[in-house]
């Protein structure tokens, strides 16, 4: 194969246990293609929080930077924080 390289890794036995379950349901061909397409998820999550860094994030911190009152105080953000768990609590 070009472009590869073959490495040698160590595995939690619980982990080593999913990459073998999930060749054995015949989901992957082999071991390599399981840490592959777990590296890409990994990937393609890491590009996802770059951009909402620099987007959300940061247009966050400009609206903060040109209007320091609009800041929520410590006790609103418990509390905002309070209600969203209570409604993901709710059946």
């Amino acid at each position: 194969m070009p472009n590869t390289q073959q490495l040698n890794i160590t595995l939690p036995n619980e982990m080593a246990a999913m990459v073998r379950e999930k060749v054995a349901s015949g989901e992957y061909a082999n071991d390599s293609e399981v840490i592959v397409d777990g590296l890409e998820f990994l990937r393609e999550r890491d590009r996802g929080l770059e951009r909402w860094l620099r987007t959300d994030v940061v247009a966050a911190c400009n609206e903060l930077d040109a209007d320091p009152g609009s800041a929520l105080s410590v006790s609103q953000v418990r509390q905002y924080l309070a209600d969203e768990r209570k409604k993901r609590a709710e059946p």
